[in-house]
């Protein structure tokens, strides 16, 4: 049974957002804008949700432990998970997550 607010939210970010070298002070990372991403657990795919324009989310999910990943086969080069989280009775888990866009 779902509880009240409980799941994960939070935002995910990709980095580095440009290929070649990174000067000082330079921002190497940018919000990763309306991907979406499956929760999966034991029994399989729970739910999907999608990141806003600025990488935002928010997914209620049962209490219990699960994988995050992108939607979708992995096309190209660069990495979208698998993100593990437990997610609590009654909490809704705040996360961060950093993706790598591959480019070097």
């Amino acid at each position: 049974m779902l509880q009240p607010h409980t799941g994960i939210q939070g935002y995910i970010r990709i980095s580095p957002s440009h290929g070649g070298a990174v000067r000082v002070g330079e921002v190497s990372s940018k919000p990763l804008a309306n991907v979406t991403f499956v929760a999966r657990n034991d029994s399989g795919t729970v739910s999907e949700f999608t990141t806003d324009d600025q990488g935002w989310f928010k997914v209620e999910l049962a209490p219990g432990h699960y994988t995050v990943t992108r939607k979708g086969p992995q096309k190209g080069i660069g990495r979208y998970g698998p993100f593990d989280i437990d997610v609590v009775t009654g909490q809704m888990t705040r996360v961060e997550w950093q993706c790598d866009s591959g480019m070097r």
